[in-house]
């Protein structure tokens, strides 16, 4: 009898090679099926599987990485995107005092906002706004970018000046005086707030009340 349990239980083993063999885990993580390796052929030796390409692997991750992180603008080299543009608080403010204009400022991001894209192209890239803008304000450009850095002086000036004037989005535009104090202090009087607008028109009709206003 045991002899017979013993051929039995040797076939039984024998009709498995070569199967899949599930094997259930004894914790509550999902079974897993493993198969019997095969053996390796002469092909195989002399062949070796390919081992996935590696060594280029932190070279890319580098490229990304520098794609992400936002180009650092020196001071010397950091131009407004809109020609005829102040990007300079102290330079605005010496023009208008040497001219009597106020200051008109847009508070913009001017590589990822959509309506200060659109709001450059209705209004402040028609051919009559500069004309106009020559006669009545004195520009400056107060960008958030957020594909480079602007220079530390300049950043540090925007947020003070988007802090001071309670910007809560873009684009924003004050028209405001800029003069001094009792106590000799520098003091920014606002005169007035635009934002997008679809013409010229409406937007130079917007800024004129408040020049009218002023004075």
């Amino acid at each position: 009898m045991k002899k017979v349990l013993c051929y039995i239980l040797m076939l039984g083993l024998i009709s498995c090679g070569g199967q899949n063999v599930k094997v259930e885990d004894s914790t509550d993580t999902p079974a897993v099926t493993k198969t019997a390796a095969k053996p390796a052929t002469l092909k195989d030796r002399a062949h070796p599987a390919a081992k996935p390409a590696t060594a280029n692997a932190g070279a890319v991750r580098n490229q990304a990485q520098q794609r992400r992180t936002p180009k650092q603008v020196a001071l010397g080299d950091y131009k407004p995107k809109n020609e005829g543009w102040h990007v300079n608080l102290e330079d605005a403010i010496a023009e208008s005092s040497k001219t009597g204009k106020p200051i008109l400022a847009n508070f913009t991001g001017s590589d990822w906002c959509g309506w200060c894209k659109r709001l450059d192209k209705t209004v402040f890239h028609q051919a009559d706004f500069k004309p106009w803008a020559d006669k009545n304000v004195v520009l400056l450009e107060l960008d958030f970018p957020k594909r480079f850095k602007l220079p530390q002086e300049i950043a540090q000036q925007n947020r003070n000046l988007a802090q001071s004037f309670q910007v809560r989005g873009y684009p924003t535009v004050w028209l405001f005086d800029a003069g001094l104090d009792a106590s000799g202090k520098q003091k920014l009087t606002a005169l007035g707030k635009a934002g997008y607008m679809k013409t010229l028109g409406e937007f130079q009709s917007k800024i004129d009340s408040y020049i009218a206003a002023r004075s």
